[in-house]
C-alpha cells in the first residue's frame, strides 16, 4: 500500500484538521447535535451516533449504513461537512466502521482473496477548496478498519454540481460519466465507501467507473443513508445480488 508523506493530501487533511481540533479545546463550542455548551458533541448525542449498521438496495447496489440521515446524525453531518466543524470526524468514525465490518461479514473474515478494498469517491475542487478536506476520506482515516483505501483509485473526469441542490433527476445527469477509475482495481472486490447516499447517482456511477476496468463491486459502505430511499433487503445475500451486480441507470 501507499506510504503516507506529508505530501499526501490525507496527511494535509489530518494535519489542519489537529489543528482545529486543538484550536476547539481553546474556543467556546457547542455540541453538533444539540447545541449544549462545551462540548462537540454531548453525551446524549453521542449515544445517538451509536451505529445501527443496516443493509438496504439503493440504485441495484447492496447499502450498508451506519445511520440513517436524520436528527442528530443529520444535524452532525451537515456540521462535519458544512459547517467547518472538522473535529466532528472522530466521532462519526464508529458509523462508517460498523458499515465497513458490516459489509465484509457478508464476504467472510478478511483474507488475501476476501478483503474488500474501499474505494473513495473523490470531492470536486469546489468542494475541497470549501471544506479544505476530504470529509469521507478523514472519518475513514479516523476508522483504523483493517484494510486501507486505495487512494486516486476514482477520479473526476469533469467537476460536478453540488448534489444537494438537485433532484433526482438532476442528481443522476449531474454525476452520470463523471468519474473514471484506475487499471489498478482490475479483478479487485472493491467496497465503494462514501458518506452519505441519498438517491444513489454517485455511487451508480462509481460502480460503472470500477465495473469498467474490470473491478468487481461488493457494494456501498456508508455513515448515513437517508431512509426514504433506500429498500430494506432483509435475508439477502451477496449470492443473491450476484458477485459484480449489473449496475442500471438511475431514474
Amino acid at each position: 500500500m501507499t506510504t503516507t508523506t506529508a505530501s499526501h493530501p490525507s496527511f494535509r487533511s489530518l494535519a489542519r484538521e489537529s489543528a482545529l481540533d486543538a484550536a476547539a479545546i481553546l474556543l467556546p463550542i457547542r455540541c453538533a447535535g444539540c447545541g449544549a455548551p462545551d462540548r462537540r458533541v454531548c453525551p446524549s448525542c453521542t449515544r445517538a451516533l451509536a451505529p445501527r449498521p443496516e443493509r438496504a438496495s439503493v440504485a441495484g447496489l447492496p447499502v450498508w449504513a451506519g445511520l440513517d440521515y436524520d436528527g442528530v446524525a443529520r444535524r452532525v453531518l451537515l456540521a462535519y461537512k458544512d459547517g467547518g466543524r472538522a473535529d466532528l470526524a472522530a466521532a462519526l468514525a464508529s458509523p462508517l466502521r460498523a458499515a465497513v465490518a458490516a459489509a465484509q461479514r457478508e464476504y467472510g473474515e478478511p483474507s488475501r482473496e476476501s478483503a474488500l478494498l474501499p474505494v473513495l469517491i473523490p470531492s470536486t475542487r469546489a468542494a475541497r477548496r470549501r471544506r479544505g478536506f476530504h470529509p469521507t476520506g478523514s472519518v475513514l482515516a479516523r476508522a483504523h478498519i483493517l484494510v486501507p483505501p486505495l487512494w486516486g483509485a476514482l477520479r473526476l473526469t469533469r467537476q460536478t454540481a453540488d448534489q444537494a441542490r438537485l433532484g433526482a433527476a438532476g442528481r443522476a445527469a449531474n454525476r452520470t460519466g463523471s468519474l473514471a477509475a484506475s487499471a489498478r482495481l482490475r479483478g479487485r472486490s472493491c467496497l465503494i465507501v462514501d458518506d452519505i447516499v441519498t438517491s444513489g447517482s454517485t455511487v451508480a456511477e462509481a460502480a460503472r467507473a470500477i465495473q469498467a476496468v474490470g473491478g468487481r463491486i461488493a457494494g456501498v459502505a456508508a455513515i448515513a443513508r437517508t431512509p426514504r430511499r433506500g429498500t430494506a433487503m432483509a435475508g439477502a445475500t451477496p449470492g443473491e445480488l450476484g458477485a459484480n451486480p449489473v449496475v442500471p441507470a438511475v431514474p
